[in-house]
């Protein structure tokens, strides 16, 4: 899933969080909106800090760092 956050400025300082969804397969989609925002910001527009975040609901392991899996021994490399 991917999800396009965005702030309206509105009168004096107050804003609006706004946001907008996009599913597992429309990443195009999603880049695309955040572009026409930051074309808009850009221009002078009443938006800003616009950023695009993902989550992945098919991801293998845990989100995060995690320990090592038992048996599992690292070594470093020395050229």
């Amino acid at each position: 899933m991917f999800v396009v956050y965005w702030l309206e400025e509105g009168n004096a300082s107050t804003a609006t969080a706004r946001f907008e969804r996009f599913g597992d397969e429309d990443m195009t989609q999603a880049l695309a909106f955040t572009e026409a925002l930051r074309k808009k910001q850009a221009a002078g527009g009443d938006v800003s800090f616009v950023t695009l975040c993902s989550e992945n609901p098919r991801s293998v392991g845990k989100a995060g760092a995690a320990d090592p899996p038992a048996g599992y021994a690292w070594k470093k490399r020395r050229p």
